[in-house]
């Protein structure tokens, strides 16, 4: 994608990936709006960064976005770039039951969010001299985290949106690409500097650097092997990948 002259709207903006993306491309001199449910932490951005705007957006209420929507195509008429990057991660144990409004409230806003969102700005976005849609899904979309059953299949659904958009888009001004991210080091769990985790200032620096290119899939160096797709080999792969994490699990905060 071009890195300059954007006008770009991310959602869960305030904080993680989202919010050390939108600082990345302000600096770059892009016109940036975040979004996010809080407004305390929507007016904390903004301070800190004199000329990122934002607006409050509820991802998982259809009414708040088609709101968002609409003042976004009014207020921000350039509008040329979204980033739908907002999610949440609760953990689940598919041995047992699985409690329903969690899963529900996972799909809702990690899978149905993202797709709502871009079909209430496709339009506008199609009337684009130059537009793009990012995606930020999971290494989790190819290799699942079993303690994370339904975040990881909402990733694995968001990788297959992302390649049929991309396809039915191929005539028009709208690129697609998607961020795959490994394990980075933010509050989606838990902020809790394992060295297994990659810093969060190391990812968006090679992930901006990636981005400026053409590619489908923006995934880091870390990861290159586990996104080789496995073939027959795919359910070792994972078994393996599980049984690590078992042993070495992902701390939570108390």
């Amino acid at each position: 994608m071009q890195m300059t002259d954007n006008t770009i709207f991310i959602t869960g903006g305030t904080s993680g990936i989202g919010r050390a993306l939108a600082e990345a491309f302000h600096r770059l001199g892009n016109r940036v709006i975040v979004s996010g449910r809080r407004q305390t932490l929507l007016d904390e951005v903004t301070r800190a960064n004199p000329g990122i705007e934002a607006i409050r957006l509820d991802i998982a209420d259809p009414a708040s976005i088609a709101s968002a929507a609409e003042t976004l195509i009014r207020d921000f008429p350039a509008l040329n770039v979204l980033v739908n990057n907002a999610g949440i991660m609760p953990f689940d144990d598919p041995s047992g039951p699985i409690d329903d409004a969690t899963a529900q409230q996972i799909v809702t806003t990690n899978l149905l969010g993202p797709i709502r969102m871009t079909s209430a700005l496709i339009e506008h976005l199609k009337r684009q001299k130059r537009a793009h849609i990012l995606y930020n899904s999971s290494v989790l979309a190819y290799v699942p985290l079993a303690g994370n059953a339904v975040y990881s299949a909402t990733k694995a659904a968001i990788h297959s949106f992302a390649l049929s958009q991309r396809f039915m888009l191929r005539d028009t001004t709208v690129g697609v690409q998607e961020i795959a991210p490994p394990w980075v080091n933010t509050d989606l769990i838990h902020k809790s500097d394992d060295p297994r985790a990659m810093p969060l200032d190391a990812f968006i620096a090679e992930i901006m650097t990636k981005l400026a290119s053409d590619d489908e899939e923006i995934v880091v160096d870390a990861i290159k092997e586990v996104r080789a797709n496995p073939g027959a080999g795919e359910h070792a792969m994972v078994n393996a990948f599980n049984a690590d994490m078992i042993a070495n699990p992902i701390p939570v905060a108390a």
